[in-house]
């Protein structure tokens, strides 16, 4: 998949025993990392679609660690060589990845199958209630070439 500019992918390895697993997220010291904001998680319920939005300043790092989540990005900056690109994620403990979204990009997620999908987000910046970073639009917004409903291949 050709990668909209700035996003990054870093595959996550499961670090089995005999007690259950271990998943690195994201570390200080991997090339990706830039700074830390906070940590949080966010939760979707199947047939829910958690779109769209952005962040100016932000960026955001995306790792499932329960169900499975679609993650899709859409390149809408006028200045990018990848203007009206889209990338198509699907991310959790079948397929570990953290999937890393630069500012201006949009982005939203939903579960996939029957059960709820919990993204762990580490942002660059601390939410702030006064005066939020992000831009939100509808998830079927017609100027956002995708369309969320499964397809049957």
């Amino acid at each position: 998949m050709d990668l909209i500019q700035g996003v990054l992918v870093r595959p996550q390895r499961l670090t089995p025993d005999d007690r259950g697993y271990l998943m690195e997220m994201l570390r200080g010291d991997w090339p990706e990392f830039q700074r830390f904001g906070q940590a949080y998680v966010t939760a979707c319920y199947p047939g829910v679609v958690k779109a769209w939005h952005l962040h100016v300043r932000q960026w955001d790092y995306f790792s499932c660690v329960h169900g499975t989540a679609k993650v899709v990005l859409y390149d809408a900056r006028e200045d990018s060589p990848t203007r009206g690109r889209v990338n198509e994620f699907f991310i959790g403990p079948l397929s570990p990845r953290l999937v890393v979204i630069p500012p201006m990009v949009y982005h939203g997620f939903t579960a996939v199958g029957t059960g709820l999908a919990l993204i762990v987000n580490i942002p660059t910046e601390t939410y702030n209630y006064q005066e939020p970073d992000e831009h939100r639009v509808p998830f079927d917004d017609p100027a956002i070439p995708y369309t969320w409903a499964p397809r049957h291949r």
